[in-house]
């Protein structure tokens, strides 16, 4: 890709956090956003507000250097920038505050150094506290009072993009990739700003059905929702099924994340017989009770069958329990992270998901450009979408019995192996990042081409 495929623009990619191994799927494919996009030449950068130490961030952005999924120098942090030189609050944290003190009825935490003391506010909607943040100078000492998260952040993007614009001026992308922030920026900036929201998570809560209750911390979000100038789905699926409940939006475009394919994948003859992969967290959502259950009803009958879990999670020790009730040990490893799922996926000659349910899978958007067979519940979201061409087999959510026959079918029959491996990369063709950055491109230009919605 080109410079010319994305309009004249800064990027700025804003996310709550980013650390290595934490938020799974989240922080993979907002790293992967940030490099593809550079790679097609827009000129982004990678926004995180955490109120983490100096040290934290370059030991997070060193990991994530060395493991090659992101460059050095694109990445800004609130609170890294929110210091002067003699150790006090920025000039531009300095310029946001007014006259004012700490809350005597909240507890505060001094981050950035000193030079800031953050509310502790315990309460799912945190985010949106007006609680006043204490700025001090190098002493040590109060110098006024910030209302709140929003005014804190909105006062940084402030900063940033009067700096980029200082070095050229032009409009200004903002690609939102979490849903609190979304609500604390909606409206942010001047007529040459636009905000383009992304959505990495189901708006559902159980039994997510179409018409199953909404998840409560989405009820804000939605009433907001048509102020971003474009809201990216990660599949046709949701956005469906959010235009059928809420009605269709201008703004809404269907975007998933991208995945990098290798230049080659292993044949189903080279993969190792019988082995099951499973990548992911050991958490609820993800059924691996379940999984682990239907594959001891496979293994009844497959013999050589082997079952590997990939991941960390408050479940991994119940489910190091089931596999000694099952009496699997010797068949069924969880095998704890991995910084390289291909070569798992590489190896497996079969990916299984159980999820409940999903933002898109990008475990199984990876099986696929791994040419890696995959057998899965028909969740929201994610398997419907990426295995509708081919690649695996889909069968109803929940359904044990359509599980295990699924699984035998594919682990006995290399014919039906191979394929479903070269339909899986046919089907990853949907998800290469020259496609996701074509879409992006076409947003950003429709975006920038007509007024700022909000």
């Amino acid at each position: 890709m080109t410079s010319a495929d994305f309009p004249d623009a800064w990027y700025l990619i804003l996310s709550s956090r980013l650390v290595p191994d934490l938020d799974g799927g989240y922080t993979i494919s907002t790293l992967a956003r940030a490099r593809q996009m550079r790679a097609a030449g827009a000129a982004a950068l990678l926004l995180t507000v955490d109120p983490a130490e100096v040290d934290a961030h370059a030991a997070h952005r060193a990991t994530f250097e060395e493991r090659g999924v992101a460059a050095s120098g694109i990445f800004l942090n609130l609170f890294d920038e929110a210091v002067d030189a003699d150790g006090g609050a920025a000039a531009w944290v300095r310029a946001a505050a007014r006259a004012g003190n700490a809350d005597p009825t909240l507890e505060y935490r001094r981050v950035a150094g000193g030079a800031i003391d953050l509310p502790v506010v315990i309460d799912p909607d945190w985010h949106l506290t007006t609680a006043p943040i204490v700025v001090r100078d190098a002493a040590g000492e109060p110098v006024g009072a910030i209302d709140g998260f929003g005014a804190l952040y909105r006062a940084w993007l402030d900063h940033v993009v009067a700096r980029l614009r200082a070095q050229r001026d032009r409009p200004v992308v903002l690609i939102c990739e979490s849903r609190q922030l979304g609500e604390l920026i909606v409206g942010w900036g001047d007529e040459d700003t636009r905000i383009l929201h992304t959505i990495h998570t189901i708006h559902l809560d159980a039994p997510y059905t179409a018409d199953a209750p909404l998840n409560a911390l989405w009820n804000r979000w939605f009433a907001l929702s048509d102020r971003f100038d474009a809201v990216l789905w990660p599949t046709a699926h949701q956005r469906d099924d959010v235009r059928a409940r809420f009605g269709q939006a201008a703004n809404d475009v269907v975007a998933p994340h991208a995945v990098e394919a290798p230049d080659a994948v292993a044949p189903a003859s080279a993969r190792e017989p019988g082995l099951v992969v499973a990548v992911g967290r050991l958490a609820p959502g993800k059924r691996l009770d379940r999984a682990i259950r239907a594959f001891a009803r496979v293994r009844a009958e497959e013999p050589s069958a082997r079952l590997e879990l990939w991941g960390a999670g408050a479940q991994r020790e119940a489910l190091e329990d089931l596999v000694r009730e099952l009496d699997l040990a010797g068949a069924v490893a969880l095998r704890g992270l991995t910084s390289d799922p291909g070569a798992v996926l590489d190896r497996a000659a079969v990916y299984l998901t159980t999820s409940a349910f999903e933002g898109q899978g990008l475990a199984l958007a990876e099986a696929l450009a791994h040419g890696t067979p995959v057998v899965a519940w028909d969740i929201r979201y994610g398997p419907r979408d990426m295995l509708a061409s081919g690649g695996g087999i889909l069968v109803p959510d929940g359904d044990d019995d359509a599980l295990v026959a699924a699984l035998r079918d594919v682990l006995a029959d290399e014919a039906l192996r191979e394929r479903l491996a070269e339909e899986a990369r046919d089907a990853a063709n949907a998800l290469t990042p020259e496609r996701a950055m074509r879409t992006l491109a076409d947003v950003s230009r429709g975006v920038l081409g007509r007024p700022r919605r909000s």
